[in-house]
């Protein structure tokens, strides 16, 4: 078997079979195909498409690169989730110690947040202590008696999709639907659970900008897990305007804290109820969505599903008492109001706008090298449908550099749109698959 053949055979649009796509990726994984080949084969891939059978072998290969957890030794069925990215996206922290407390066992491997969306494991991060690297057998351990466990991928969990990712950043290859749904589905299959609710989201804040490519790819990653064994279900969501008012990683924990106390944002509590009850459905703890809401809510009111979130932070060695009184969290010191110039309704606010000012003051990354301000961040004082006057104050930026605020106030201003109709909000939730 040739590389040569295989590009040739998909720039013909052919099939390829189950046997040239596992040749591809473990070939490729060890050094035996050069870069320029693949590349070919990406770019192929990215003109020509994959057909569902093709997609579900490409996923499959790249979780037999690597590692793959075994989770079959822990009773009842294993949950998983996935957001494929958001500002003030801070579902993941409020669902697995929600679900967890309901009952659920939710065994989740997070990623880092790159450019203008914030990473699960830098917001965890700002707990002080809190450690991502999770061992193999306590990993296990954690989901078997507490319920849950959020921690870093290993080096050696699908390396294919590591090389291959990088290779499609430098040969505008991203986004492809095949690749996107393979490189998701991938992970998620290695790491061992037997259910997936994947968080697909739409708008300016998200990768996929309208509602019909969210459900593309969506339906493409729900048709991998179905094919693969795996009970898989997906929300498309709308990321058009933040999620919640705190943007930034020990800002949004406050946040997430206001929400397990039952109290908090009320497009955030909607959405993590919602995506809940559907966790609770997919692990067979209840049988309808309002069964479960139900039982999410009284999670939340009778202190259960926060001492589920102290219980995670204890476990990876983290300081609980930033979760029994959130003012002990390190906020950056400066602080900078930023105030409107026009009156009228905020008519939009431009998510991904958001997202690079709050990347601005510290709180992102432009590289994966560059380090966080773990305190810094923005907190939204008007949002979609709030009317202001010229002067009131739409956000406070924080940053503990003040030469940071010029630019981060710039950026934040230009995603405000201030018009004197109110805009019509679409719901959180566009459709469940």
């Amino acid at each position: 078997m040739r590389i040569y053949d295989i590009i040739s055979k998909k720039r013909d649009k052919e099939e390829l079979s189950k046997e040239e796509i596992e040749f591809f990726i473990e070939k490729y994984t060890n050094g035996e195909i050069p870069d320029y080949q693949t590349s070919a084969l990406l770019m192929a891939i990215y003109i020509n498409g994959f057909t569902k059978e093709e997609t579900a072998n490409l996923t499959m290969a790249m979780v037999n690169s690597g590692d793959v957890v075994d989770l079959s030794m822990i009773d009842g069925i294993k949950l998983d989730k996935h957001s494929t990215g958001g500002v003030g996206d801070k579902t993941s922290l409020i669902l697995v110690p929600m679900v967890a407390a309901a009952g659920g066992k939710v065994a989740k491997l997070s990623g880092r947040g790159l450019g203008h969306t914030g990473g699960t494991l830098d917001k965890l991060e700002s707990i002080p202590g809190f450690d991502i690297s999770v061992e193999e057998d306590k990993f296990k351990e954690m989901v078997q008696n507490a319920g849950l466990v959020i921690a870093g991928q290993t080096q050696n969990l699908v390396p294919a999709d590591k090389k291959i990712y990088a290779l499609r950043d430098v040969t505008a290859t991203v986004d492809s639907i095949p690749l996107i749904a393979a490189s998701i589905m991938s992970k998620k299959i290695a790491s061992g659970s037997d259910a997936i609710l994947l968080d697909v989201k739409y708008g300016e804040g998200a990768f996929m900008k309208t509602a019909e490519k969210a459900e593309e790819l969506a339906k493409a990653m729900v048709n991998i897990g179905k094919s693969l064994g795996r009970n898989t279900s997906a929300a498309i969501t709308l990321n058009g305007e933040p999620l919640g008012y705190a943007i930034g990683n020990a800002l949004e924990l406050k946040e997430v804290i206001e929400i397990l106390k039952g109290k908090g944002p009320e497009d955030l509590r909607e959405l993590v109820l919602q995506l809940g009850s559907r966790m609770l459905m997919l692990g067979k703890i209840v049988e309808t969505m309002e069964e479960g809401r139900e039982k999410l809510e009284k999670c939340l009111q009778d202190g259960s599903a926060l001492a589920k979130l102290r219980e995670l932070a204890v476990l990876q060695g983290g300081d609980a008492s930033v979760i029994d009184n959130p003012e002990l969290f390190t906020i950056a010191p400066l602080t900078h109001e930023v105030k409107a110039t026009k009156e009228g309704y905020v008519y939009a606010l431009n998510a991904e706008k958001v997202g690079i000012s709050s990347l601005l003051t510290g709180a992102g990354r432009h590289t994966k090298e560059d380090d966080l301000d773990y305190g810094a961040g923005i907190i939204l004082e008007k949002k979609m449908g709030d009317y202001v006057k010229v002067g009131d104050v739409l956000a406070t930026l924080y940053s503990s550099d003040e030469a940071k605020f010029e630019k981060a106030e710039e950026e934040l201003l230009s995603a405000y749109v201030i018009a004197e109709q109110k805009a019509e909000k679409a719901p959180i939730i566009h459709k469940m698959i």
